[in-house]
């Protein structure tokens, strides 16, 4: 989620899927008890290959953009290394026209509200988007694999105590694949800033 220019890192990503009461449950027990890293909301333009997974993100919030390389698609472990780097946010048209000339899938996000925490040293972003409702991810990066296993463990205890059944991988494959069946383009949306 906040990463330094450039970096390649490995996230530990779990994903939970809840009810507008449960969001506004868990926004308050993180307001009185986490760290509040901030409103980061975005709109987002996805890019899908067999394997992997190419994103523009244009975070409106911080009026930011990068472009993000996950070597693995959700659905498909709990580890996704990234390779991503900053652009200027007057130039996310271009990268999207980018990406959509290479003929790759595109699934537009035109917002996502999100907002970051971190508790018991693990990311939460709790989120609501069209296409997810209300969401949450649950993150710890790690320079290594071998490191996978103890941010598992964190995640999974935080998640119990917030009371939140982390979607399996199955579960996310066919939610994706629901969506990816499903969309119905928007022709990417407006780059009007």
């Amino acid at each position: 989620m906040h990463r330094a220019v450039h970096a390649k890192t490995i996230e530990i990503e779990y994903r939970a899927m809840f009810s507008k009461q449960k969001y506004g449950e868990l926004a308050r027990f993180l307001r009185a008890h986490a760290k509040d890293l901030g409103r980061n909301d975005q709109r987002i333009w996805f890019f899908i290959t067999p394997k992997k997974l190419v994103k523009v993100t244009h975070n409106i919030t911080q009026r930011t953009a990068k472009v993000t390389l996950k070597l693995t698609r959700i659905g498909r472990g709990s580890h996704f290394e990234e390779i991503e780097f900053p652009i200027a946010e007057k130039v996310v048209g271009s990268a999207v026209k980018f990406f959509d000339a290479l003929g790759l899938a595109c699934y537009h996000e035109p917002k996502i509200l999100r907002h970051n925490y971190l508790y018991k040293d693990v990311e939460v972003a709790l989120k609501y988007s069209k296409t997810w409702g209300y969401h949450l991810e649950l993150e710890v990066v790690v320079g290594s694999l071998k490191d996978k296993v103890r941010a598992e463990k964190k995640i999974r205890s935080v998640a119990d105590e917030l009371g939140v059944k982390l979607m399996t991988d199955k579960e996310l494959r066919d939610f994706t694949g629901h969506i990816e069946r499903t969309y119905m383009n928007p022709k990417h949306g407006s780059f009007i800033y």
